[in-house]
């Protein structure tokens, strides 16, 4: 990884995770049109810097995201509005639905993600891909429903919650619960730790070296 696409990765990881509490922070102290005003500031670099590292033909799947975030922020800087400031982590998951969803019409992208590891799938791990796939999109309307609920109705606290601490674990959760799914119904295993200990809960076939 080059150290521009090292920087990239930081940014971005920051801006997510960091989202939260810079809103709780900032509305606390400003109003949504500083807080919108910020927004822009903070996204522009990421996205001069993906504008830059894209390559053509995945230039516009690069920059929908931070563009898109910009463009609720202009919009609750000019109108001022708080909740259209609490309403990027629904975009967020809106746009990620789309993406799932949309990849369910030909290669769903869960496999796209399984063929980088193991480019051979069987009959079997494509269709739970598929599977695995629709189980996302769902997290991820669920998810929106949530944050937009808590945008709209909750207090900022709790929109700061769930949207910076329990959405995250919740992510973390479906992906453990995916994670053991697949090794107890594969049985295929690595030589990580965690694949070491599962391997022990769920022996592999007969005939497969753990």
């Amino acid at each position: 990884m080059t150290p521009t696409a090292k920087l990239l990765a930081f940014v971005n990881t920051l801006l997510v995770v960091g989202y939260p509490v810079a809103v709780y922070v900032g509305l606390t102290r400003l109003n949504a049109r500083g807080v919108g005003l910020l927004m822009l500031l903070m996204l522009a670099p990421s996205l001069v810097l993906k504008w830059r590292n894209a390559r053509r033909e995945d230039l516009l799947v690069a920059i929908r995201v931070p563009l898109s975030i910009m463009a609720v922020a202009g919009l609750s800087a000019l109108l001022n509005d708080r909740r259209l400031v609490l309403s990027v982590p629904v975009l967020i998951n809106v746009l990620l639905l789309l993406q799932f969803a949309s990849s369910l019409r030909s290669t769903p992208i869960v496999e796209r993600f399984a063929r980088m590891q193991q480019p051979a799938l069987s009959p079997a791990q494509i269709v739970y891909c598929r599977s695995v796939t629709k189980v996302w999109c769902a997290f991820f309307v669920i998810n929106a429903l949530i944050s937009a609920y808590f945008a709209v109705h909750g207090p900022l606290w709790l929109w700061t919650l769930y949207t910076g601490v329990i959405a995250y674990g919740l992510i973390g959760v479906v992906a453990t619960i995916e994670y053991i799914t697949r090794k107890a119904r594969f049985r295929e295993y690595g030589a990580g730790i965690h694949d070491r200990i599962l391997s022990r809960v769920f022996p592999p076939h007969p005939g497969v070296a753990p």
